[in-house]
């Protein structure tokens, strides 16, 4: 096979397995009794993010031949399957926050009477 064309497939592959698992409930409910199941773990399959990155790795070995192109293709997969989920969410593709910042986190410096005042 291609190894264009593995890649490619490759990168649906994960897509479509991280979105399963993180998104659906699946038939009988069983992805959502798996991510249940894992939950001791961790969030690892509530995070589309964090499931594709070892979802790839499975994957990684199949396509890739060598150790190096394995510990390459690894982390190209789970990027570019995040690439194409932010691609195919709705309405969340630009999304941005800021957390807020407590103010004791902020460089501080006495003005002219000797009063110490927050710079932002």
């Amino acid at each position: 096979m291609d190894r264009g064309f593995a890649f490619l497939i490759g990168v649906l592959a994960v897509w479509r397995i991280s979105y399963a698992v993180t998104m659906e409930d699946g038939p009988a409910r069983a992805l959502a009794r798996l991510r249940t199941a894992v939950s001791r773990w961790g969030s690892v399959l509530e995070c589309f993010y964090c499931a594709s990155v070892w979802i790839a790795l499975p994957v990684a070995v199949a396509i890739a031949s060598t150790l190096a192109e394995r510990a390459l293709v690894w982390p190209a997969l789970s990027g570019a399957a995040c690439l194409l989920h932010r691609l195919t969410e709705r309405g969340q593709a630009a999304r941005y926050w800021e957390e807020p910042e407590d103010d004791d986190v902020l460089r501080r410096r006495a003005n002219d009477s000797g009063n110490i005042t927050t710079t932002r």
